[in-house]
């Protein structure tokens, strides 16, 4: 059975009895604690946690999820991957622990022609937690399990929690007997190679408080209702179906190893080394084709970083089998064929996927080139301060600026002798994953505690938004925090999260900025607003401080907003669908949004595009951007069915989250976008919009910059002031300008080059004087001293190179220049090869210089080139040079 098909039985199944099936959520989480979705229940914790009312009382979904923890591991063991769906049935306070075990035995056992998986029963063992007796019971007693097939387990294997005070309950596994190729017989708790968990029925009923680990933390009580979360594997079933080993052979994975095996001639199975790679390559391809489908592009650092680092993976490892010209594009597309069967969204978005994986490509192909250099020059100074470990900030340096993956640090290292400091390594990249999270954690909650703004939630509700029919309005304050903690009242100067139960301020979201004003209560305390977050769904948080008086919970208020800052956010937006659908009606569909701010006067926005944008071809953008303006179209918004919204298409952001519900922004007959934000009512009241220009941002991302209204005025105005100053200097009409400007500078530039080749002559003039004066050291020419300053490098090291001609070539003879340029001591020391063949190599030479100079260099034996820090030490680096002459001569 392939995997599409059971996907499709899954959904078939729980929809048929009365479970609202929703589509899988984005792998980009909406949760500042996650960079990516890792489990299939994190787009129902909101429902879980009550935050939010669930849209019906039974559920089902298959969710696409990417676990990243161990992505080192992947490969080495056929256990181990980083993408995976899970397939998972939820109850909101409906059927519980007997209605969950009835439909998984049910769909299991089921025979495929009656739409179940068709697995045999007695190959079906149960675990349940140490203590539910009544999970056994129904195992046992309803279902007709067999006790001896029912194992109980402790806390660490069959009780699920998410790690914080919060829901939690005993589980119930479902294994799978493979038999006994795979191992002796038992059940999981003796083998869980051959015993295999295919599916995890968790009954969330109590509440946990605070500790540590899976077993060290107290129950509280019972759950409000109980709730169910049940997570079956996709590829383990898929596996067991398709009666292979491990799921690296099921149907998603097999094709892409085949596809490399066409690629690099290397066999699946054939070594063990090539084995590992075949599955790197695999499970990372296709890991990487649906980050890129969701949005997801290559960086340094968050979920970016992380698609960087499995996509470069993926190709070191082909490169590895002998693959060595470019391999992504069929990769990708074997992918999609194959992936696109249960996410048409793929085949749809294929030309825009395959453009953000060939950029990333073809710049780590390039990155290789120019790290390896890098890498070269590190080993070289780590051997020649007697080091045999190349150090972990080395590493860093090389992942972070070149994109090295670690692993290839580790390998070309151990090449030349070294090892690498790994833990230094991975104690930098930690720090730079912590603080991404923590700037992402602290842009929505500030420094309060997620289950603060939860309890506010618990007890007024979502904040009703007003914003788009009204500027200012009567509300009621329902939640106050001060320093991040709770507070009956408030009072001037202090610093507050005010929570309203309606607000005008609309909360930063889907790219546009936040609204800013005042709130002023009955009592004269006035609140300045600076920053509107939504820490938990449907809550807003207005953040700024106590001007006037005393806040307190329950106080009635007036809001008001900013009107013109709002109105110069809501020009920028809709300047920004403006941009957006221009873009994509010159370059095509890959011009994708991918991330925007929308702030006052002014507006970035992000889209998929491998190459830089032509200046005509941002120009038409602009001009075409300016005539719907004056077309004056009229802007308009409409809640419809995402369905809806889709067949009518409208356009939605990658990685945003959209419910079943969602607002339709249409701008007259030129675009339509699925969006929440603020608009103008009418393009004519946009004035202007002004591209500053392009460039890129990331691998296959490239940023528009413009200003919108008086700001584009005000810029025009400037651009105009400027003209008319040239105009005057050059003595020319506007249109003459470039000509005349050209002419300049080409004449300036033939000035420099006679400047340079006179300044160059002169050097050169200095070779024969200081050839002659050279000293004789045990047989050794040796010309050591410091020549005029401001001598740039290329100059010194023709000077050197010119004197070391001049001595006769059966003479050992060494050529030793200081000069400081800039501020920094510079040196070029060259030696000819009867030098060499007494022991004296250039590049041994310029490492005690520089050393003395304080800073570094390295080359040839031939010809080397150093610097440092200390001009006022290039006398002491002269006598080094002198004294290691002497010594080896």
């Amino acid at each position: 059975m392939e995997s599409a098909e059971i996907r499709r039985r899954w959904l078939s199944f729980f929809e048929e009895r009365g479970h609202a099936v929703v589509p899988s959520a984005s792998l980009i989480a909406d949760d500042p604690t996650l960079l990516l979705v890792n489990a299939g229940m994190v787009p129902f914790k909101p429902y879980f946690l009550g935050e939010t009312k669930p849209p019906a009382p039974r559920a089902t979904s298959v969710q696409k999820c990417v676990r990243t923890p161990d992505i080192e591991e992947v490969g080495k063991t056929t256990r181990h991957g980083t993408f995976f769906q899970m397939c998972g049935n939820f109850s909101f306070g409906d059927y519980f622990k007997e209605g969950a075990i009835k439909y998984a035995w049910e769909l299991l056992t089921s025979s495929v022609a009656d739409g179940g998986y068709g697995l045999e029963p007695e190959k079906l063992w149960i675990t349940v937690y140490l203590d539910d007796d009544e999970a056994e019971t129904i195992w046992r007693d309803v279902i007709g399990v067999p006790a001896e097939r029912i194992q109980r387990l402790g806390k660490k294997d069959n009780f699920w929690s998410m790690g914080v005070p919060g829901p939690c309950g005993p589980c119930s596994e479902i294994n799978y007997d493979r038999g006994p190729e795979f191992g002796v017989e038992g059940g999981p708790a003796v083998n869980d190679e051959r015993y295999v968990e295919i599916w995890n029925l968790v009954f969330m009923q109590y509440e946990r408080g605070a500790g540590d680990g899976k077993e060290d933390f107290p129950i509280l009580g019972d759950l409000p209702s109980k709730n169910i979360d049940t997570g079956l594997g996709l590829e383990r079933l898929a596996m067991i179906l398709q009666g292979v080993q491990n799921m690296y052979e099921t149907d998603t994975l097999r094709v892409v190893m085949d596809k490399a095996t066409e690629l690099t001639g290397v066999r699946y199975g054939a070594a063990r080394d090539t084995d590992v790679s075949m599955r790197v390559v695999a499970d990372h391809i296709r890991t990487s084709v649906m980050l890129i489908g969701d949005g997801v592009t290559p960086g340094n650092e968050g979920r970016g970083y992380v698609l960087r680092r499995i996509m470069r993976r993926a190709i070191r490892n082909m490169r590895l089998m002998g693959a060595t010209g470019p391999v992504v594009q069929d990769l990708v597309d074997v992918v999609i064929d194959t992936m696109g069967q249960q996410y048409p969204e793929l085949i749809t978005d294929r030309k825009r996927i395959e453009t953000v994986a060939l950029a990333e490509e073809a710049a780590f192909l390039k990155a290789i080139k120019g790290g390896t250099n890098i890498l070269d020059t590190a080993v070289t100074d780590t051997k020649a301060a007697g080091g045999t470990v190349l150090s972990g900030d080395k590493a860093f340096l090389l992942h972070d600026t070149w994109g090295f993956p670690i692993d290839l640090t580790l390998e070309m290292a151990a090449e030349q002798g070294l090892s690498v400091d790994e833990s230094g390594f991975r104690r930098l990249m930690q720090e730079q994953r912590d603080r991404a999270k923590a700037d992402a954690k602290a842009k929505k909650t500030g420094h309060a505690d997620m289950s603060a703004y939860r309890e506010i939630a618990d007890g007024a509700g979502a904040t009703e938004f007003t914003g788009y029919a009204t500027n200012q309005g009567e509300s009621t304050i329902v939640g106050l925090l001060v320093n991040g903690v709770s507070a009956p009242a408030a009072s001037e100067g202090d610093d507050v999260e005010v929570v309203l139960d309606r607000t005008p301020f609309y909360a930063e979201g889907g790219g546009q900025l936040a609204d800013q004003g005042r709130i002023k209560l009955d009592s004269g305390a006035v609140i300045v607003v600076r920053d509107v977050q939504q820490p938990v769904p449907g809550v807003s948080v207005h953040k700024g401080s106590v001007q006037v008086g005393e806040v307190t919970v329950g106080a009635s208020a007036y809001a008001a907003i900013d009107v013109g800052r709002r109105r110069a956010i809501a020009r920028a937006h809709s300047a920004t669908h403006l941009t957006h659908q221009a873009l994509r009606d010159a370059l095509g569909p890959t011009a994708a949004q991918a991330g925007s701010e929308n702030s006052p006067g002014r507006f970035r926005f992000d889209f998929g595009s491998p190459n830089a944008v032509p200046g005509t071809v941002l120009t038409d953008v602009e001009q075409k951007i300016n005539d719907v303006l004056a077309r004056e179209l009229d802007v308009t918004a409409e809640i419809m069915s995402i369905d809806e919204a889709k067949k009518q298409g409208a356009i939605a952001e990658f990685g945003e989250k959209y419910g079943e519900r969602v607002r339709v922004v249409t701008i007259g007959d030129f675009s339509k976008e699925l969006c929440g934000g603020t608009h103008v009512g009418n393009t004519s009241q946009l004035g202007l919009v002004k591209l500053l220009g392009e460039s890129s941002i990331g691998s296959g991302v490239r940023r528009v910059e413009a200003l919108v209204g008086v700001d584009a005025y005000n810029f025009l105005a400037k651009e105009h002031t400027v003209v008319a100053q040239l105009q005057e200097l050059v003595k020319g009409r506007p249109e003459e300008l470039p000509e005349k400007i050209a002419s300049m500078l080409g004449k300036l530039k033939d000035a420099e080059k006679e400047i340079e080749k006179f300044r160059a002559e002169k050097v050169l003039q200095a070779a024969a004087g200081l050839a002659a004066n050279a000293q004789d050291i045990h047989g050794v020419a040796l010309v050591v001293g410091q020549v005029a300053d401001g001598i740039g490098a290329d100059d010194l090291r023709k000077l050197v190179l010119d004197v070391r001609v001049r001595i006769p070539g059966d003479r050992p003879a060494v050529v030793a220049l200081f000069t400081v340029a800039g501020g920094r001591p510079l040196t070029v020391i060259a030696t000819n090869e009867a030098a060499r063949e007494r022991g004296l190599k250039a590049g041994d030479l310029v490492r005690t210089a520089a050393k003395t100079l304080g800073g570094g260099g390295g080359g040839k034996p031939d010809v080397a080139q150093g610097g440092g820090q200390n001009p006022a030490a290039v006398p002491e680096a002269i006598s080094a040079v002198e004294r290691l002459v002497v010594e080896t001569a």
